[in-house]
């Protein structure tokens, strides 16, 4: 069967956004749309063929719509973001909606919509180094992960998108773990957070109806023969070979949980049992020097991994929990998210 697919990847250390076809099993270019100063973050309406991305000098939100012939990214709006830039942004309610955090700024923000274009943020919340936020499939509720407090900030998303802190507002992942990337399961009872300094997935039960989440288990995420430290806020992981987690996506089925460490550029896949609890990888493979971001494409066939200090990706056939090295491409400096389309 054919396999045909974009894959969109941001490279920070140029300020561009790569263009690539995925077709019979390998990448094709078709575009590197530059103009993007910054860019490490963006979100993907692919019913509509817009991207939001976040931007920097000055920093903002750009809307580009998307020719899925050419691979070309043509600005459409703008909201400036005065305060700071955005680490992460997510669309829900079918693209009506966007959420964002800036871990500079420590704010994270809710907006609506239309055709397009952007609101002025309709709440704001503040905690220090926000990494990521993610709502629930069905746009009722968001959380926001705090790095620099240790925790996932949970609330209910009303009609207009205004944030409403559920009861507790909080709740807290391990002391100097340094949460940092979250997803949500299919049913949508579980949340999983990867941790950046102590590298461990975090199993979070979600109750459906009020939103809430209890933590419930981990396991490390990181090759544990490489000895690497526990990182604290502040320190430089290379030079102290520490643990440096980054980016956490689901594979096809469910059952694995892909996770990147950058200290030693690997990539694993944490099992995750019927009852949601998890266990670490048993296999690492070693992908692209310091390997921010990464995805898998929508039957999990295949996953796409950068790395901020290479200038190409790598393109694996997933195999359960091992992965087949298919293509190195060319991409960009710093390459740091990558999102199928």
């Amino acid at each position: 069967m054919t396999d045909s697919a974009l894959v969109l990847v941001a490279n920070a250390g140029e300020g561009s956004i790569s263009t690539f076809r995925l077709e019979n099993g390998q990448l094709e270019r078709l575009a590197v749309n530059e103009g993007l100063d910054g860019c490490s973050t963006f979100a993907v309406d692919s019913e509509r063929d817009l991207v939001y991305a976040g931007v920097k000098g000055p920093t903002g939100i750009l809307t580009l719509s998307l020719d899925r012939e050419s691979g070309r990214l043509t600005p459409q709006s703008r909201l400036d973001l005065p305060d700071g830039g955005m680490n992460y942004i997510a669309l829900t309610r079918g693209g009506t909606g966007l959420l964002g955090v800036s871990y500079s700024g420590g704010f994270g923000i809710s907006c609506t919509v239309t055709g397009g274009v952007v609101s002025e943020p309709v709440s704001t919340i503040t905690f220090p180094n926000l990494h990521s936020v993610l709502p629930s499939a069905d746009g009722r509720f968001a959380y926001f992960v705090s790095l620099g407090a240790d925790l996932v900030a949970q609330y209910a998303l009303d009609d207009d998108l205004r944030v409403t802190p559920l009861d507790p507002e909080t709740v807290a992942a391990p002391e100097g773990s340094g949460p940092r990337h979250l997803v949500l399961n299919e049913a949508q009872d579980a949340v999983y957070v990867l941790t950046e300094f102590s590298g461990e997935v975090l199993h979070y039960r979600r109750d459906t109806s009020t939103g809430a989440l209890a933590l419930q288990g981990s396991t490390t995420a990181y090759d544990t023969t490489k000895n690497l430290g526990h990182s604290v806020f502040g320190a430089d992981p290379l030079e102290h070979h520490y643990i440096w987690g980054a980016d956490l996506h689901f594979g096809a089925n469910g059952t694995r949980l892909w996770a990147t460490e950058r200290t030693e550029s690997t990539l694993g896949a944490v099992s995750v049992a019927a009852d949601g609890s998890v266990s670490a990888p048993e296999r690492f493979t070693v992908t692209e020097l310091q390997p921010r971001g990464f995805a898998l494409s929508a039957d999990g066939a295949h996953l796409v991994a950068a790395g901020e200090r290479s200038t190409q990706v790598s393109l694996y056939a997933v195999h359960d929990d091992a992965l087949e090295l298919l293509q190195h491409a060319e991409t960009g400096r710093g390459a740091n998210w990558v999102r199928f389309v």
